[in-house]
């Protein structure tokens, strides 16, 4: 398997699926992601800081 290039859909940029990352998202079920590390970071920390 090949390290993938994929465009966030937050922020445009191109960031890399690593090959070891796919394999752990489809060891575990999960789609590709659509959103870059740091993309996905702030959008967890939205939804978690209504919790506070």
């Amino acid at each position: 398997m090949e390290d993938k290039k994929i465009k966030c859909i937050d922020c445009n940029k191109d960031f890399k699926f690593l090959a070891g990352e796919q394999e752990f998202f489809k060891e575990k079920g999960y789609s590709e992601p659509i959103r870059c590390k740091d993309c996905r970071s702030k959008r967890k920390d939205k939804r978690t800081s209504g919790f506070r």
